[in-house]
């Protein structure tokens, strides 16, 4: 009689890589005010994003941008810097659209105070 053994279920490290970006503590929440807004400066983001500490958002934004999401460009004529998505942080738009799919579906305002 042959027996087979299960083989362990084991994470894509790809997946986890992604998971560790998106899941990280407004990472999801900076990515789509920048998908809805476009580029924009720290304080805009900030008043936004306004339950997350300036030092924090900074923190975010670096390692935003040192994993190729987001970059800091500097505004036309001027010598202000916004950030802006990258094409590849752009292309987090479809996996943003099946998130809020799923909150719609899965929870109330009420849920959400």
């Amino acid at each position: 009689m042959e027996t087979t053994t299960k083989k362990p279920f084991t994470l894509c490290p790809k997946f986890e890589k992604t998971f560790s970006i998106l899941g990280k503590k407004w990472n999801g929440l900076i990515i789509e005010d920048l998908l809805a807004e476009g580029p924009q400066r720290f304080k805009d983001i900030a008043a936004t994003v306004d339950r997350c500490s300036d030092r924090v958002l900074v923190e975010r934004l670096k390692e935003l941008e040192n994993e190729g999401l987001v970059e800091r460009v500097a505004e036309e004529n001027s010598c202000r810097l916004l950030y802006k998505l990258t094409e590849q942080g752009e292309d987090l738009s479809t996996i943003m659209k099946e998130v809020h799919n799923w909150s719609n579906k899965w929870y109330t305002a009420e849920d959400c105070q």
